[in-house]
Parts: structure tokens; C-alpha cells; sequence
């Protein structure tokens, strides 16, 4: 796997976010059963950038805590079985599976820690494996959807031990 991480505010996190967000993203792999080795970018912005972001791309004017790009489109949620079939699935050079981008707003991680009375370890993890569930094609559009994307966060979540 091939973690890019980019970080485009100063990030004061009091743990090893780049290892955390490593085991996050491995473990949602192995749990998901990605046949393929993976490429996926990290960015770490700031409220502002997000908020920019989430203007540009959604037309909503207004902050958010993550946003998921995925570079791949599934036939359904989690079904893996066809992208061989598109060579733009993969990179060239590596022959890693482009999973897309995540973005997360560093700030977020922290309010969201502390209105939800848990720590920012347990929210920057919740918000990498959630991002990754969509950039896997799952999305919670819909009440079914959303239980099962809530589902297999917490089962992941639970068995790493991050708990609230």
C-alpha cells in the first residue's frame, strides 16, 4: 500500500497520526477484502481549506470534517470483482489499485473530539475509515445505507480497540 500524506495546515495532533491513519487504512483493506495493493492520498487542510473545497466540489458553503474522491467506480458497494477490466483503475508504474483522495480537516478532528467526549486518536481514525468506506463505492444516502456503512465502521473501530 502507498499512503501519500500531505499536510497543508500544522498539524498538533499528541499521537502518531500518520501511523494511525496507516493501520486504519490496512485494516479497512484486509476487513473489505481488497484483492489489490492500494494507492491513496491523505490531506491534512485546515477549516478554510475544506470549506473551500466543500464549495467548489459539492456547492456547499460551509466547513466539514472529511471529504472522500474516489477514483474507482463499482458495479455495487464493496464489489471488487470487475476493475481489472478498466487499466485506469490502476497506476502504471505500480500497479496499485487508485483508490481517490481523502481530505480532512485537522480542526474538525479536534472539535468533533471534544463535542462527542472522546479523543482526537479515536475521531481522526473514525473519519479515515469512514472515508475509506466511500472511496470502497459505500455511501449513507439512504437509512439501509447508512446502517450498514455504520455497521462495518464499528466493527472495524471495535476490533483495532478505538473506542469512544
Amino acid at each position: 500500500m502507498t499512503l501519500t500524506l500531505e499536510e497543508e495546515v500544522e498539524v498538533s495532533f499528541g499521537f502518531d497520526y500518520q501511523k494511525l491513519a496507516e493501520e486504519v487504512i490496512l485494516t479497512a483493506l484486509e476487513m473489505e477484502g481488497f484483492p489489490y495493493e492500494a494507492e491513496i492520498n491523505l490531506f491534512l487542510v485546515s477549516m478554510e481549506g475544506i470549506w473551500e473545497i466543500n464549495r467548489e466540489h459539492r456547492q456547499i458553503d460551509s466547513p466539514t470534517d472529511v471529504l472522500s474522491f474516489p477514483l474507482i467506480s463499482y458495479p455495487a458497494p464493496g464489489d471488487f470483482s470487475n476493475l481489472e477490466l478498466d487499466e485506469d483503475n490502476f497506476n502504471p508504474d505500480t500497479g496499485e489499485a487508485l483508490l481517490g483522495d481523502i481530505i480532512l480537516c485537522a480542526d474538525k478532528v479536534k472539535e468533533q473530539a471534544g463535542n462527542f467526549g472522546h479523543s482526537e486518536e479515536r475521531e481522526f481514525a473514525f473519519l479515515i475509515l469512514h472515508s475509506m468506506f466511500h472511496l470502497f463505492g459505500y455511501d449513507h444516502m439512504t437509512q439501509k445505507d447508512s446502517e450498514i456503512m455504520e455497521a462495518k465502521q464499528n466493527k472495524i473501530l471495535g476490533q483495532m480497540g478505538i473506542l469512544r
